[in-house]
Order: C-alpha cells, then sequence, then structure tokens
C-alpha cells in the first residue's frame, strides 16, 4: 500500500498512483486502498469482524523449522551455509547490469489463518553487508484450491550501490493475476477472491564465489480480513491514557526540495521523517560519520532516512516494509502490522514505545491539522488525560517548524482517518529483546 504523503492545503484530493490500477479502487497516498473503504468485503467479516494476524519468525528455533536450502539458522538468524543455487540479476535500475550470485532459501511451514486473508505485508530485518541482498516472496491457495505462484514482496539492500551495496532496493509491479496482485508492498486478492496456507520465502544472495552473507534476524507476515465500513465507532479510552512520550519533533516541511533523487523532501517524506523521530526517540539513529554527506545539515538524519528507505521502483520513501527495515539497525527491531483501535495503542504507549500510523483525511474532517492528505504517516508518542492521541506530525499545518510538529487530535477525528483507511497500519519500531504488550487471542504484534 503504502505512502506518497500527498497534501493539498485547505481542500482534500485523491490522487491517483502513478502505477496503473487494476479494478475498482481509489489510491490512498500512490497506493490502492483496498480491505477497507474501497472494496466490498469478500470474505466472512462483517461491520463486526476486523481479522488481523502477525506472524514473527526470529531466532534460531523460529528458521529451525520449514525448508532450508544453503541456509543456516542459528542465534542470529538465517545465514548463508554451502548455497547449492545461482542467479543472474540485472538490476533495472542500474541500466541493466547483470551481476551472479549464489543463493540460499528459506521457505516458511504453512501458515493457516482461522480466516480467509484479503491483503498480506511481510516485513523483515536483516544485514546486507558488502554486495549481499535478501528478496521476499509469498504464495498461497486460493479458496478454488488453486495454489498461486509466488509473488515478490520486496528486493532489499541497506546500502544503495553508490554506498556500496550490491542493488537498489526495489518493489516490483506488474505481478497481478486473476488471483491476487502486489501493490508495492501489499499482497491484495483480486475481486472475491481469499486466501490461506501461506508460504514465505526469503532468498539470501551474495557475489559468486564470495564468503559474504546476509543475515536475517526477523521476518513477519501481517494478514487481515477488514471490513467494508467507512467509518468505525470511536474506541472508549482505556486505562493506560495519560501518558505521553518524548519523541523528538521533526518537520519534512524543512527538507521541501531536498534530493530530488529521493523525491524532493518536503511533503513525499513523511515516513522517513517519522521513522527519523522514533529512531532518535531510542537514540539509535545515524552517526555524524554517515551523517557526513548530507548537506544542508539541519536535521540531517531525516535526509538519511529517506535515502535508506527510498524504493527506486514506487519511485518513493513511503514503502512500509522498507521503512522498518531501515530502522533495524543498531540494536533495533521493527515490523509492519495493523491495529483494530487505539485501545490496541494505548498498550504499546503504557509499554514505552511509540508508534508511526498510517492514515488520510480532508481537513474538515481533522481538527487541528490545517492541511489535507491522500496518504501520511505521523508518530503516536501518546495520550491525553481524556484519551486523545498526542501525536509528532511532521507536515501539521505545512509549517517548516519544529516547533509546530507536536499536536493532539481528537480520538474520534484521528481513527476514523486511520483505521478505516489504511487499515489501522502501524510501524512497531523497539529495542531487541523489549518485552511487546501482551497481544489478544488473535494476535497482530
Amino acid at each position: 500500500m503504502s505512502d506518497r504523503c500527498h497534501k493539498t492545503a485547505g481542500s482534500a484530493r485523491l490522487e491517483l498512483s502513478r502505477r496503473a490500477l487494476i479494478g475498482g479502487g481509489a489510491a490512498l497516498g500512490g497506493a490502492l486502498v483496498i480491505g477497507s473503504t474501497q472494496r466490498a468485503a469478500a470474505t466472512t467479516a462483517t461491520s463486526q469482524e476486523r481479522h488481523i494476524r502477525l506472524h514473527r519468525y526470529v531466532g534460531a528455533a523460529a528458521f529451525a523449522h520449514g525448508q532450508r536450502q544453503g541456509v543456516r539458522a542459528n542465534a542470529h538468524g538465517l545465514t548463508l551455509h554451502h548455497p547449492t543455487q545461482t542467479r543472474t540479476y540485472a538490476d533495472p535500475h542500474a541500466a541493466g547490469a547483470s551481476a551472479s550470485y549464489d543463493v540460499g532459501t528459506w521457505t516458511s511451514p504453512v501458515i493457516h489463518n482461522a480466516f480467509r486473508l484479503t491483503e498480506l505485508i511481510s516485513s523483515w530485518n536483516a544485514d546486507t553487508p558488502g554486495k549481499t541482498w535478501i528478496e521476499v516472496e509469498v504464495r498461497g491457495v486460493a479458496e478454488t484450491g488453486v495454489r498461486t505462484g509466488w509473488f515478490v514482496l520486496g528486493r532489499w539492500c541497506r546500502n544503495d550501490p553508490d554506498q556500496g551495496g550490491a542493488i537498489f532496493r526495489t518493489s516490483v509491479d506488474d505481478q497481478g493475476t486473476d488471483i491476487a496482485t502486489v501493490w508495492t508492498d501489499t499482497l491484495s486478492t483480486q475481486d472475491d477472491h481469499t486466501l490461506n496456507d501461506l508460504e514465505l520465502r526469503i532468498s539470501l544472495m551474495r557475489p559468486q564465489g564470495s564468503a559474504e552473507t546476509p543475515t536475517v534476524h526477523q521476518l513477519t507476515a501481517m494478514c487481515s480480513s477488514l471490513p467494508s465500513d467507512a467509518t468505525v465507532t470511536t474506541s472508549t479510552p482505556g486505562p493506560k491514557v495519560g501518558r505521553v512520550l518524548d519523541v523528538p519533533p521533526y518537520s519534512q516541511e524543512l527538507h521541501i526540495g531536498q534530493y530530488p533523487q529521493w523525491d524532493n523532501g518536503g511533503e513525499a517524506w513523511c515516513s522517513p521523517t517519522s521513522t527519523a523521530m522514533v529512531l532518535d526517540h531510542w537514540k539509535k539513529g545515524p552517526s555524524a560519520a554517515e551523517l557526513s554527506w548530507v548537506e544542508p545539515m539541519q536535521d540531517p538524519q531525516v535526509a538519511y532516512s529517506a535515502r535508506n528507505t527510498f524504493d527506486y521502483t514506487y519511485d518513493g520513501c513511503g514503502n512500509w516494509p522498507f521503512n522498518t527495515a531501515y530502522a533495524a539497525r543498531n540494536g533495533l527491531r521493527g515490523f509492519v502490522t495493523r491495529l483494530r483501535s487505539l485501545r490496541e495503542a494505548e498498550d504499546f504507549i503504557a509499554a514505552g514505545i511509540p508508534l508511526i500510523t498510517s492514515l488520510s483525511f480532508k481537513a474538515a474532517d481533522m481538527d487541528g491539522a490545517g492541511y489535507s492528505t491522500s496518504g501520511h504517516l505521523m508518530v503516536l508518542r501518546g495520550f491525553d488525560a481524556q484519551g486523545n492521541p498526542v501525536m509528532n506530525d511532521p507536515a501539521s499545518h505545512l509549517i517548516a517548524d519544529n516547533a509546530q510538529v507536536q499536536v493532539t487530535y481528537k480520538r474520534g477525528q484521528f481513527e476514523n482517518a486511520w483505521v478505516p483507511h489504511s487499515g489501522g497500519t502501524v510501524y512497531v519500531i523497539h529495542p531487541e529483546g523489549a518485552r511487546l504488550p501482551r497481544a489478544g487471542a488473535e494476535a497482530n504484534w
């Protein structure tokens, strides 16, 4: 789905993606809105049912299951070990330059949900030293019994080739079939099709003959089947409201016109700006040496974040799992999931974990914002005593001033800009080993 952070002051404007949209649906920040307000419910979901399930693989015990070819599981995750496959990859963003790689793969055990999904988002945490990289794929079984082919959910390396990395990180377009397609980072079913009995596959690659290896620390799959309700009932604040976390405020508007090769800063940089805020909250942002190339040097970590989350096919920084993959550095872990309401978000704030939220709204529907957006990200850093969300909104009033970033929105208005429009999508970024809140029976984290 992703977010391009398109905004207009004063009046709402939904902007269609540069990609061709298959079937009915409107773009949300450059991504097709499916599974919420723009498609009919294709499963057993009713207006009361909001199915979300996160599957997580982390550590040797988790990766010991499934099928391994040329990889091994250890305390750190998955690494290459005597790969037996090779692959030649022509990088479409490097003038078709090709290189040959040794390849190892891990395929998950079959993932069976208690519901049939209409969307899936995978996210991953991986180190990719030198010229190594990874690719994440998924397949599933339709309600007709037909097994799909493999869909690519992302090709990732930490550094682009100009930084010494292997490839230009990218999503993959034009994967649509009668059953499903991929909208940048989100597998979405077509028409009334649904999927279950899924398999994730992750491929680890290194230059042929090299001794280098990527290391995959964590792999997740968020499966969802959401109702088509245009609005949701405002949740009742729980007993954990009244806490606000100290997340530094950065304005994306301070970066208008910066680095056209990475989407020109400003309104396009809501996602990397939000990610930079949370990294600095955890004191795990880039070092001074890593920032040495950035000009100008005001909040240089924002430009650094934009460069290192940029998706060269999507042509933007709003690829959701690319942001959490970038954030998983220096002892942090990150993943993409969906929450059912702000009540679930309250548990994260109580645990000291801020959330990055994806939403869209008209200016008239969000008091205090001062703009409209067809897709935007901002940091939830707490709740006031009445349960209203306290945000770091990097686009607040479209004013280039960090002091304007901290804003409190009305609970009901925020929830209806977030839950129906992105399905309640959040980035969860936390220190490795941190205890997450207890999840419910249908665990979505």
